[in-house]
């Protein structure tokens, strides 16, 4: 999230952006706590959901009423124009008699006597390049929420701290490792986030503290969480059960469980886990991470970070994809250990069959052919050398 307007005590603030639940949380926040400072009981809020230009004329005109009809009993007013969804690039924002009246209406709140006035406005996606979004900005404060992605900068940081707002509301704490925990099942989602710690707080009780276990027996593992699973099988040099994982993977893919999922996704997921073990090999032989400590103990993942954050960041690549400070530190947490589990020869193998994996499925049109390329590199990779050399002979 990131304010864009600077006029933090002006009576027009928007609430906008592609993250609905978080727009949503923030512009319900204001408007109670304005409702609070003004008193009275002359609130207002005005649905702005349109479907069509018409819809959209008739809320613009119920705002100009709001704003113009005084207090019945004196004091001051507070007026929601709650869920706007022609602000952006949508059809119904493109039609001329809206854009003419969001311009008319801008023009007017540039004039209007905001004495006893506050306007909050939440929408959708909205388009910096128009007069309405302008005026606001400059007559009043913007805050724009931009949906959480695994492409977004630090998103585990910024669903660790939607998180923690959340359990400090509701009087409760959590571990260090129960949180980045909580956040890698959930992933980049903060409306299941907000569901999973709700639960969490209702699981424990009258217990202050969530723990592991209590995030393990409890969240909920979207496809995110689930996606890791077969890495984790390869990390943890699990043939039967990456097998196992691999063959209901495919069978959503198959099934079109997930349309996102193909079978390239699978090894993508996988290439990643094995350059993440590559990553940790080598700054373990650099020295600059030590794995003499339990990763079951408390603590753990903290002292962990600690030792992470003292890896000089100007010894890394500046492209993100190859620099390991630039990943999750929980996938590095929990990858630890099972890079230990592989030789730095066994893990470039690993790449090297990844890749002629990937030569191999590229264009391939049948289901079966790539399901035996899968399972022949899985074993290929979790297979030690010594058996290898043993199956030879």
């Amino acid at each position: 999230m990131a304010a864009t307007g600077s006029n933090s005590g002006a009576s027009v603030h928007l609430v906008c952006g592609d993250d609905e639940f978080a727009v949503k949380q923030r512009a319900r926040e204001l408007y109670q706590r304005w409702c609070q400072e003004a008193g009275g009981m002359d609130h207002e809020i005005v649905d702005a959901a349109a479907g069509n230009s018409g819809e959209a004329l008739r809320a613009l005109a119920k705002l100009r009423e709001a704003l113009q009809t005084l207090p019945f009993f004196g004091g001051a007013k507070v007026v929601w124009f709650q869920n706007c969804n022609f602000l952006g690039e949508e059809r119904t924002a493109e039609a001329g008699a809206v854009t003419e009246t969001l311009g008319e209406i801008a023009q007017e709140l540039k004039s209007f006597r905001w004495d006893n006035v506050r306007l909050l406005i939440s929408a959708g996606k909205a388009d910096k390049r128009k007069t309405f979004f302008k005026t606001l900005e400059k007559i009043g404060e913007v805050e724009l929420y931009a949906a959480l992605s695994l492409e977004t900068k630090d998103w585990a940081g910024k669903a660790e701290n939607a998180a923690l707002k959340q359990l400090r509301a509701l009087q409760k704490a959590i571990s260090t490792e129960a949180l980045a925990r909580l956040v890698n099942y959930v992933g980049p989602n903060l409306r299941q986030l907000a569901s999973e710690v709700d639960k969490l707080a209702a699981y424990v009780g009258t217990r202050a503290e969530i723990e592991t276990v209590d995030v393990d027996a409890i969240v909920t593992r979207n496809k995110l969480a689930k996606a890791f699973a077969l890495g984790d099988a390869v990390g943890d040099r699990d043939l039967p059960r990456a097998l196992r994982t691999l063959d209901e993977e495919l069978w959503e893919i198959r099934a079109k469980i997930d349309k996102d999922k193909s079978e390239i996704g699978l090894l993508y997921g996988l290439i990643s886990k094995v350059r993440a073990m590559v990553f940790l090999k080598e700054m373990l032989a650099a020295g600059w991470l030590k794995a003499n400590f339990s990763f079951e103990g408390y603590g753990a993942y903290d002292k962990f970070k600690a030792q992470l954050e003292r890896v000089p960041a100007d010894a890394m690549p500046a492209d993100k994809r190859f620099n390991p400070l630039a990943m999750n530190a929980y996938v590095l947490f929990k990858a630890l250990p099972q890079a230990q589990r592989y030789s730095r020869d066994e893990l470039v193998r690993a790449m090297e069959l990844l890749l002629d994996a990937n030569c191999r499925l590229v264009g391939l049109g049948s289901a079966g052919e790539a399901r035996l390329i899968l399972q022949q590199t899985l074993t290929q990779i979790i297979r030690r050398d010594d058996m290898e050399k043993k199956l030879a002979a």
